[in-house]
């Protein structure tokens, strides 16, 4: 994999994105508890003379680079996000192997945070090709609530700025190649928590009490009718129950349980729509077996929107920097969530993929085998910094 320009980052430059690499790897941090990760990284930047970090949302950081050059003034944000995820790590052929037990990368946030740390480095030194701003975020807790990207919106650290750039490593796509695509590329991510309550009898007479457990089989049932009855075909909306708590004996009638899920559309209209039909049948099945429904839903991220001007320049980019067969033709649809969603929603945005499937490094995202090679990083690195130019510059 190779991006045919000028080098932007020394060799010191890319030694040290690779030893952040494994370094973080090898030390991962669960969501909103990488404080190591955060101090590491400020140490990074100040081995380079880039100093001034801020920290944001307690365990992130970032840093703000001002062009030099003459010309119009445009702001652009990029993202890199840090934490990791609770999964045992199985891959012993690493010699950066995972030392936290039960933490790994698993979602490749080891790569982006070290790309980002890249981005700073070489933009930095080529301030003097850019009028305007960069700031580079090292984001946490984009895994888990509270999240990373509400704060950076909350927190208006985007504002007076003209585009917002994220990157997500795909095992889906061979290492060497990128893709991106206009519209939504992620769902929104809602999530919800679902108390049944009923009252409890002795099993032998079911009849004197109400069982929550039946209501809540009801609704597990029912609620799957609101994506296939009143969703349209295409939205791919999705309601997820994903944990369920209640009962004590096998001879009772359980007085309350307890759900928990997610509810995904990459439609900001039926986001509304479905938290709202959640609620409804919940309480209507609850009503029905003469029980109760106490539904509170947590907004999460929205979807990830893709500026289609942002998409054809990066296409352009790739085409002429790395091949023309090195972008991913075709659309893929909607999948997962990423709180990158809410720097989309602030300004225009593109989040795109770069693939790191390759002999060793085929698992998917999130399973305790994935890897990626340190081979695709500094590339990746070089073909962001270059985008950003031109973002600046045109």
């Amino acid at each position: 994999m190779s991006v045919r320009s000028n080098r932007f980052l020394s060799d010191a430059e890319c030694e040290a994105v690779i030893e952040l690499r494994h370094a973080m790897h090898r030390e991962p941090e669960l969501s909103n508890a990488e404080w190591k990760t955060q101090e590491r990284i400020r140490g990074m930047l100040q081995r380079f003379d880039l100093d001034g970090a801020k920290t944001f949302h307690r365990t992130g950081l970032y840093i703000d680079i001002e062009g030099t050059a003459s010309g119009p003034k445009r702001s652009i944000a990029v993202r890199g996000d840090i934490d990791a995820l609770p999964i045992l790590e199985a891959r012993p052929d690493l010699p950066y192997c995972s030392q936290a037990n039960g933490v790994m990368h698993a979602c490749g946030h080891d790569v982006h945070g070290s790309i980002a740390l890249g981005t700073a480095l070489a933009l930095r030194r080529q301030r003097d090709n850019f009028a305007g701003r960069v700031r580079v975020f090292f984001q946490p807790a984009e895994e888990a609530e509270p999240l990373g990207g509400r704060t950076v919106a909350e927190e208006k650290l985007l504002d007076g700025f003209d585009g917002a750039v994220g990157f997500h490593i795909s095992p889906g796509i061979p290492a060497g190649m990128f893709g991106a695509q206009e519209g939504p590329v992620t769902k929104s991510a809602d999530q919800f928590k679902l108390t049944v309550t009923g009252k409890m009898a002795h099993g032998a007479v079911p009849h004197v009490g109400i069982d929550a457990i039946a209501i809540a089989a009801a609704f597990v049932n029912e609620v799957q009718k609101v994506i296939s009855r009143e969703m349209p075909v295409d939205d791919g909306a999705i309601i997820t129950v994903g944990t369920i708590h209640g009962g004590e004996a096998t001879n009772i009638i359980c007085p309350s349980v307890v759900m928990e899920g997610t509810i995904r559309t990459n439609s900001s209209d039926r986001r509304v729509l479905l938290c709202q039909r959640v609620r409804e049948v919940a309480e209507g099945i609850a009503r029905t077996h003469r029980g109760h429904a106490d539904c509170v839903i947590r907004t999460g991220e929205p979807a990830v929107i893709n500026d289609a001007e942002m998409v054809k320049r990066f296409r352009q980019l790739v085409h002429d920097t790395v091949g023309r067969d090195a972008f991913l033709s075709g659309k893929k649809p909607p999948t997962g969530s990423d709180d990158f969603g809410f720097y989309a929603a602030c300004v225009p945005s593109i989040y795109f993929w770069f693939g790191s499937r390759q002999p060793g490094n085929d698992s998917h995202l999130h399973t305790p085998t994935f890897g990626a090679s340190d081979d695709i990083i500094i590339p990746t690195t070089e073909l962001t910094v270059r985008y950003i130019l031109d973002l600046l510059n045109n």
